[in-house]
């Protein structure tokens, strides 16, 4: 049975200030915990509503109550066993190969999504605005599946980073370049902006190339493509030469 004051410890931890006081996050569920497990991430404590399952044979479980399990899990249907990792430190910024920028997303749910598909198309490096989505944030972890145990996300000034890079800028605008008839290099950054508001009129001005995805109905009244989904068509136009 668990504590209050370990219900309170690990509760906290649904928020971003009590994530950076303490250092540490959550993850939930068995798939994404393991694939944390066996990263650089270091697992402090693992609960379980299940006495058969364990993350090797060296670490077991912490055995509660599903009851217990509600009260400190994010999720509306908890999964059966939740685990607490160390935040790592930032890593150094590389300035090589293709590079991808979120200039203020904002929900969780594309966040994940985003990280998952970096680990999809080989994106080693994501940059984010100090005002995009913490990458900690419970419901980012969960949509990551565990990718983002391979994927180094970095916040910074982009105004910063931008300036100082070497390597050809690109964006995703929706009167931009037709990607399909640009010539896409190996090296580069791609920026993708908020949901509501796109790439801001700060990072539009360092924007060297602006590229877009054609929209093919024939009425044409759709406004936008998700960013996740807009993200996906784009990474694999720049990957698809090399």
């Amino acid at each position: 049975m668990l504590s209050k004051n370990q219900i309170k410890r690990i509760t906290g931890l649904h928020q971003k200030k009590f994530r950076n006081e303490q250092q540490c996050f959550i993850a939930e569920g068995l798939k994404v915990i393991q694939e944390l497990f066996h990263s650089n991430y270091e697992v402090i404590e693992f609960y379980s509503t299940n006495a058969t399952i364990e993350l090797d044979h060296k670490y077991k479980s912490q055995i509660i109550t599903e009851s217990d399990l509600k009260k400190i899990s994010c999720l509306k249907t908890p999964n059966s066993c939740l685990a607490v990792f160390k935040i790592k430190p930032s890593e150094a910024i590389s300035c090589k190969g293709l590079t991808l920028v979120l200039d203020d997303i904002r929900d969780p749910g594309n966040m994940g999504t985003i990280i998952r598909l970096c680990d999809w198309f080989g994106i080693e490096q994501l940059i984010c605005s100090n005002d995009t989505v913490d990458v900690y944030n419970p419901k980012v972890i969960q949509a990551t599946m565990g990718s983002i145990g391979r994927v180094n996300v970095i916040y910074t000034s982009l105004n910063n980073f931008l300036g100082q890079t070497k390597l050809p800028i690109y964006g995703a605008f929706m009167d931009g370049e037709v990607v399909y008839n640009t010539l896409l290099p190996k090296d580069a950054i791609l920026i993708m902006g908020n949901e509501s508001n796109g790439i801001s009129a700060e990072i539009n001005s360092m924007v060297q190339h602006k590229i877009s995805i054609p929209r093919f109905g024939k009425l044409l009244k759709t406004e936008s493509l998700n960013v996740a989904t807009a993200t996906a068509i784009l990474l694999s136009e720049f990957r698809r030469k090399f």
